[in-house]
């Protein structure tokens, strides 16, 4: 049996555990699908780097960094960190006016960007804030991530058609765009085109291939051998080899206000990408899934790039598939990428000087169409026109206001979109099912039959301050185009949870229909519901509240009373009937 620390240790460190059990059959799947992340990792890593605005060795620092630390923490056994595209995306428009065009300066800010997402990760696991990454609806991300894909977009085609980009919003961009297109070069739009059509056909007949290291690859050579500098297309640049000094970023304490917006943009992308990316494998695997902590290993990824002079990482969702496809069986894969990424950072940096913008840009372009999913965006539409609308809402966010603000945007649309439903529980109105002495929606099923002169109405949802006066205005209007009602019976069978406000505006809606003549009964409350009401003293007022009586009893009782024509003498009790 294991000692309270090394349970404690391997909670921490789920490391620990598996690789105590490692099975040494694993190892070749390891080894091919490390090499296979870490071919794909290093032009994607160059590529989210230029994104960012930064120097290409930024994105090669922040893929190695994490890689080196991420998998120790991780509870998904497929899912690899990476910096992203979107996170690249935001660090860049978000941080351009506070660097000032100091490239150094630059470079700081976003380091210290990772280390704050490192904190605020580090206290999400403390307080176990796992569940909040599901306040961001699905439809809000993909209506984001349209938006994203489109912007990264106008910030790519211009290097592809190889002249000097714009500034500024998406329509700016893509109006200097279209302005300057008699400024192409068309050597640097020939490999361009050339290196994006065969990362397409590559996606079409060779899926989670690392294609892109061998594009990459081939355009250094091309460049090269062609002399393509001399003809006016635009190269890499220098790539410093070996390892940046371990240091906290050189910013003012003042940047750490300007900053927390963007960190806890970064966190709230990040967090979601990975906790999405952990469910869905956990769920094709049958395998367990702990989101909190892979906010642990967001925590100390960030903290590894934040000193180690990268940006912002989260787990990435097309370099897992890699991961996957690739053969892992553990998490190891993740140290195995960064170990042969440390290699090429030691060693062979100084290559990549040749690789043409251009060529990067289609790599980049090639990512982004995976952002912009089209069949997403029409199955929502047929789906729900309302989800269509805020995912529509969230793309014209980041187009019309920025990235930053198109996360802030979206998270806004997520909170208004639950506070709504919330808002609007539904109050089904219930009917006896035939030939049964059973009740269910009559919405759902027309065929049920109304009890004559009784109204039946189940909530589907807690009752809280934010509902209960919809809930007290859908009975009444049903009571108002009742005109012989005589009952109403509440069922609660679905309300777990009944608060202070609630419950007294049950004892109100009560009353007005005491006030008409109509009892009103409440039925198969739970037993959390039972105490609240008791306790607020609304046990006489409601007609009694027990766990005996159910909707039948009730119907029942009410037609035997209603057939001997005693119904007068019950009118004096109020009854309440919850689920």
């Amino acid at each position: 049996m294991e000692s309270p620390r090394r349970q404690f240790l391997t909670r921490l460190i789920p490391a620990f555990g598996w690789l105590r059990s490692y099975d040494a059959g694993w190892l070749r799947g390891d080894l091919i699908a490390g090499l296979t992340l870490a071919a794909y990792l290093l032009p994607a890593g160059i590529g989210d780097a230029s994104l960012a605005g930064l120097p290409p060795q930024a994105g090669i620092y922040a893929c190695l960094f994490s890689g080196l630390v991420f998998w120790l923490f991780c509870s998904s056994r497929y899912t690899a960190i990476s910096v992203t595209s979107a996170i690249s995306l935001l660090v860049g428009s978000s941080l351009a006016g506070m660097a000032a065009g100091d490239l150094s300066r630059f470079a700081a800010l976003a380091a210290c960007t990772a280390l704050m997402v490192a904190a605020i990760a580090f206290i999400g696991w403390l307080v176990r804030a796992g569940a909040v990454v599901n306040f961001i609806s699905e439809t809000v991300l993909t209506g984001f991530k349209a938006g994203v894909a489109l912007y990264l977009a106008s910030t790519q085609l211009p290097k592809l058609f190889g002249f000097k980009g714009g500034e500024g919003s998406f329509w700016r961009r893509s109006e200097h765009f279209l302005v300057h297109l008699n400024e192409t070069n068309f050597a640097a739009l020939s490999i361009g085109i050339a290196a994006l059509a065969i990362l397409i056909a590559a996606k079409l007949f060779l899926k989670n291939k690392p294609v892109g290291l061998f594009v990459v690859i081939g355009g250094i050579v091309v460049a090269s051998l062609l002399g393509l500098e001399a003809r006016g297309v635009k190269m890499l640049g220098e790539v410093p080899e070996g390892l940046p000094p371990l240091t906290l970023p050189a910013v003012h304490l003042s940047d750490l206000n300007e900053l927390m917006p963007l960190a806890l943009a970064c966190f709230m992308l990040g967090a979601v990408e990975t906790a999405a990316i952990g469910r869905m494998f956990a769920a094709k695997h049958r395998q367990r899934f702990d989101c909190n902590q892979e906010f642990l290993g967001l925590a100390a990824a960030n903290l590894a790039v934040g000193l180690g002079s990268g940006f912002p990482v989260s787990g990435g969702m097309s370099q897992s598939l890699v991961n996957e496809g690739g053969g892992a069986r553990t998490p190891l894969t993740g140290f195995i990428s960064a170990a042969i990424i440390l290699i090429v950072t030691l060693f062979l940096s100084s290559s990549l000087h040749n690789l043409p913008q251009p060529v990067l840009a289609a790599v980049v372009l090639m990512a982004v169409a995976g952002l912009f999913n089209v069949s997403e965006l029409r199955h929502i539409r047929r789906a729900d026109r309302s989800e269509f609308v805020v995912a529509l809402a969230a793309l014209i966010g980041v187009l019309g206001s920025g990235l930053l603000r198109g996360v802030l945007i979206g998270a806004v649309i997520s909170l208004v979109q639950l506070l709504r439903r919330g808002s609007r529980p539904r109050v089904a109105s219930l009917g006896r099912i035939p030939g049964t002495n059973r009740f269910s929606d009559r919405e759902r099923n027309p065929a049920n039959q109304l009890v004559p002169g009784a109204l039946i109405f189940r909530v589907e949802s807690g009752l809280f301050y934010f509902n209960v006066e919809y809930i007290h205005d859908s009975v009444l209007e049903h009571v108002d185009k009742t005109p012989d009602a005589r009952l109403v019976v509440l069922d609660l069978s679905t309300s777990p949870n009944v608060d202070l406000q609630s419950a007294h505006t049950l004892a109100v809606l009560a009353e007005e229909l005491i006030e008409r003549g109509i009892r009103f009964q409440v039925v198969e409350a739970r037993s959390s519901v039972r105490d609240r009401l008791r306790a607020e003293g609304l046990d006489e007022k409601l007609g009694g509240i027990d766990r005996f009586r159910n909707v039948a009893q009730v119907i029942e009782e009410f037609e035997g009373r209603e057939t001997k024509g005693d119904d007068s003498s019950m009118l004096s009790k109020a009854a309440v009937t919850f689920p």
